[in-house]
């Protein structure tokens, strides 16, 4: 006999991030979420732990809330949780907030703060006031970037701001973000993005902070509705993606205790009356030995089920505030553990830091170590090949592209 449940998840967006979701989910409550996106999630329609559906020009302005009403008559005898898996629907969410709230239960701040929030230079100025300390940057547009002078030392940052419109651009070179060590590098850079594809919104330039993989850190937080934060935990990652259409992405962490960190996101988050999900990607400054704010965001990623494999379960938070209406008391992670989405071989010969690498063994020799997408508890031959082709596709991509940043792919 089937289970029903008196609530269904609905998650829209990136499907990596949708499947950490959705275990999340289904290890806690036993609920299947509905997992949606505007394009064919094929990496996840062989999971047994959500419904996928597939909804063309969902990503429309004209389709978007059109199509979300009729999920909720379609589910009208359950309470509908609505969830964001990358930022593009966050922003969707909140723009629309007020209508959806009628048919949805939706765990995300107003307008006004979310984009405050979700606007690199606006963020930086409220968080700055809370003592964060933040790189240099500027932003570069398509009318100045002939023009435009680094204010700051190199090496820096590029990166698109606007992904959703970039993504769809293809050029040589083409990387998620990049790093330009000189002023030919730069403008290399600048002539591809801008003369060689359509993008033509802004790019963030922002002062490069040195330091290995595991200089990152991430800290997780969930607000309740009651604007008080109810979890607090700090991943290290020690290795992220290379490839050019994922650098920046995380693919290893470990937990880490850090008390003074924590609560300087708690008072933050507190003092500016949020609510629900938010990740602070941040990195260690070796020359002044201060962290280093890079961005905030409201979604959860797909290293967030770290936090969940530490042992406190994310999807569990906010369905028991916003489902439930449980009273959540305060916690702050301790627990030591190791997430990665990476097999053993390329974690061991990538991690840089020798140190890392032998507490990453001990940790996966005590059982203390997940890969969320290699779930053997969700398993079936298909599943299995895919997987593992993709794990295999690991060490191609580290040994072509481990430590390249600029414009070349070579």
């Amino acid at each position: 006999m089937a289970i029903t449940h008196a609530f269904l998840p609905v998650l829209l967006g990136d499907e990596m991030n949708a499947y950490g979701m959705a275990r999340a989910f289904y290890e806690s409550y036993g609920v299947k979420p509905l997992a949606v996106n505007h394009t064919n999630m094929a990496k996840i329609q062989q999971s047994d732990l959500l419904t996928f559906r597939e909804i063309p020009r969902l990503n429309i302005e004209e389709r978007f809330v059109v199509a979300l009403q009729a999920i909720a008559e379609e589910f009208a005898d359950k309470k509908l949780l609505l969830l964001a898996c990358d930022e593009f629907y966050v922003k969707k969410i909140v723009q629309h907030k007020e209508e959806l709230a009628e048919l949805f239960i939706i765990p995300y701040v107003d307008a006004p703060l979310a984009n405050q929030l979700l606007t690199r230079e606006s963020m930086y100025e409220l968080s700055a006031k809370f003592g964060f300390q933040y790189p240099a940057m500027h932003v570069c547009t398509v009318n100045d970037y002939e023009e435009f002078e680094i204010p700051f030392e190199y090496p820096v940052v590029i990166k698109p701001m606007n992904m959703t419109k970039y993504a769809t651009c293809i050029f040589p070179g083409k990387k998620k973000v990049y790093i330009a060590y000189d002023t030919e590098e730069k403008d290399a850079i600048f002539k591809a993005i801008y003369k060689e594809s359509a993008y033509r919104d802004d790019l963030m330039v922002q002062q490069y902070i040195p330091g290995e993989d595991a200089n990152m850190r991430v800290v997780n937080a969930y607000v309740g509705q009651d604007r008080q934060a109810k979890l607090l935990a700090i991943g290290n990652p020690i290795l992220e993606e290379h490839s050019p259409d994922g650098i920046g992405r995380y693919v290893a962490i470990m937990t880490i205790y850090d008390r003074d960190l924590m609560n300087q996101v708690k008072v933050f988050l507190e003092q500016i009356q949020f609510q629900g999900f938010a990740t602070f990607d941040m990195k260690y400054d070796e020359r002044d030995r201060q962290y280093k704010l890079l961005s905030i965001e409201l979604h959860n990623e797909l290293s967030n089920y770290y936090v969940t494999a530490s042992g406190y379960n994310l999807m569990q938070y906010v369905a028991d505030d916003f489902i439930r209406g449980s009273k959540l008391q305060l916690t702050y992670v301790q627990n030591k553990h190791l997430w990665t989405i990476v097999p053993n071989g390329v974690l061991f010969k990538y991690v840089q830091n020798e140190q890392l690498v032998i507490e990453a063994k001990s940790l996966i020799r005590q059982g203390l170590a997940t890969d969320t997408i290699f779930n053997y508890k969700d398993m079936n031959a298909r599943r299995w090949l895919n997987i593992t082709l993709d794990n295999l596709s690991f060490y191609r991509k580290y040994k072509k592209y481990f430590n390249n940043k600029g414009l070349s792919n070579s």
